[in-house]
């Protein structure tokens, strides 16, 4: 069965209503044209100078699916869901540079001098860093993408669950993925076969602090 649920909803009921789905009715697929509408907004999010290091890989044959399930710790939603798409960080993402500021002056937001300087600092930046560095900040956009990407399918009727619990290295071997990517997670997108509910939340004053950190509890 393929759906395509086009809602706009109130951003606080899209905030509210997502939760984490581990039980997919395996009968809805949805298109991969619709996948591709949700990951193009969700490539709206932020990254560190605009590098946009994510990469995706859609999973939706059942065979890979099937092929994924041991490497995902036997999780059945890996199975069950519409599709399963693994948020990659590209170590190497910075060599996009030129291509993403040319972009930028083409658009009239920066001129060529801008964009040079803008590129030659940001090559030497990364030349400079550690390779645990590069790998935190490919981490910190992977993560602000999938946030993205979670709230996007919840708008859109869909439900999702962020797994960590998968070994990445047999992930990549697998997958035939190279040393250049890193898997951020496992992000399993469909309808959930039954109703998911919220999980507690520390109160706000547990974990904020005003001005000055305090030893917590």
């Amino acid at each position: 069965m393929e759906t395509k649920v086009e809602q706009a909803q109130d951003f606080f009921k899209v905030l509210r209503d997502r939760h984490s789905v581990r039980h997919y009715d395996p009968t809805v697929t949805i298109s991969q044209a619709d996948l591709q509408d949700m990951l193009k907004e969700a490539t709206l999010a932020p990254s560190s100078a605009n590098l946009q290091p994510w990469r995706f890989l859609v999973i939706t044959d059942q065979a890979l699916k099937e092929k994924l399930l041991p490497i995902a710790n036997h999780q059945q939603q890996v199975v069950d869901a519409s599709a399963v798409i693994a948020i990659l960080g590209d170590l190497e993402g910075y060599k996009q540079a030129e291509r993403i500021y040319e972009q930028a002056v083409a658009s009239g937001y920066m001129d060529e001098e801008l964009k040079q300087s803008f590129i030659t600092r940001i090559t030497n930046g990364y030349a400079s860093m550690s390779a645990e560095k590069i790998k935190n900040i490919v981490l910190i956009d992977g993560g602000l993408i999938a946030m993205q990407l979670m709230l996007i399918a919840k708008a859109k009727g869909y439900d999702t669950v962020p797994m960590g619990g998968f070994h990445p290295e047999q992930f990549k071997e697998a997958f035939g993925i190279s040393e250049r990517y890193i898997p951020v997670m496992l992000l399993p997108v469909g309808k959930a076969s039954e109703s998911a509910h919220s999980s507690p939340r520390l109160a706000v004053n547990d974990v904020t602090f005003w001005n000055k950190m305090t030893e917590g509890e």
